[in-house]
């Protein structure tokens, strides 16, 4: 969730995007000529709570509902996922050696809890906090599509916009909700924003954007001597740039990241 450097939509930018979907926005996106161009933000709040099933546990803390239109959207991605998987790995590339990518916030790990606690208004320092504190859950049916290509000989790769800072706490988070793959330094990719040798926007300025970073990052992972038969995010800059057989979108309304 790297929206210290990228735009993020907060809950009133979300509406507008909303909005926008559905075509009812004008094409040159100026300033709404009346508050009727505008859907209500409450609304948008309320659809969102409801397309997740919003549950709440004696604690207040914020859950997606396994029966939510969101879990069987995710379900359909991922059983098309596993068909596909299952045929990508028989056809591997002589020597190389089959992979998957994981983005990780809302693709291996779901972060509605942490926006309905702050009232989808991000801010890094309390991102960072909810993070180093709490786990988050697991994205539905995710750790069941990463496990089975861990069991059958697939590599499994996250590369994340998180920073290094969060290492720690993304492994624990990851291994807590069940992915059994191994997080460590050689298979997670965190966002340094430091002069790294396989990203030339990196250096001698950062000026690598999402795309730059997840897609370069691939490229390197396949100079490894790695074939990636498909690549899971929730923006489409995690998937955009390439270096993938078969890209997997999962779905995110809560907020943008370009």
């Amino acid at each position: 969730m790297p929206r210290t450097r990228i735009r993020l939509l907060t809950a009133t930018a979300v509406a507008a995007a909303t909005l926008c979907a559905v075509g009812a926005a004008n094409a040159t996106g100026s300033a709404p000529r009346s508050d009727r161009e505008i859907p209500n933000l409450t609304d948008v709040v309320n659809e969102i709570k409801a397309y997740y099933g919003d549950t709440v546990d004696a604690s207040g803390e914020h859950y997606a509902s396994a029966s939510s239109n969101y879990a069987k959207q995710v379900a359909g991605i991922e059983a098309k996922a596993g068909a596909y998987l299952r045929e990508a790995v028989r056809h591997t590339r002589p020597g190389r050696k089959p992979a998957i990518v994981l983005d990780v916030d809302d693709t291996s790990l779901l972060t509605y809890n942490y926006e309905l606690e702050v009232g989808f208004v991000y801010s890094p320092a309390s991102n960072d906090a909810y993070i180093q504190n709490k786990n988050m859950a697991a994205v539905f049916g995710m750790p069941a599509v990463a496990n089975w290509a861990a069991d059958h000989g697939v590599t499994v790769f996250w590369i994340t916009g998180r920073p290094e800072t969060q290492r720690a706490a993304t492994v624990r988070n990851l291994g807590a909700v069940g992915y059994t793959s191994s997080a460590d330094p050689s298979h997670l990719y965190l966002n340094t924003k430091e002069p790294t040798a396989y990203l030339p926007c990196s250096a001698p300025t950062y000026t690598c954007t999402t795309t730059d970073y997840k897609s370069g990052t691939r490229k390197h992972i396949e100079s490894l001597g790695y074939d990636i038969a498909a690549d899971f995010g929730d923006q489409y800059s995690d998937l955009n740039g390439g270096y993938a057989g078969r890209t997997f979108k999962l779905p995110n309304p809560m907020y943008y990241l370009p």
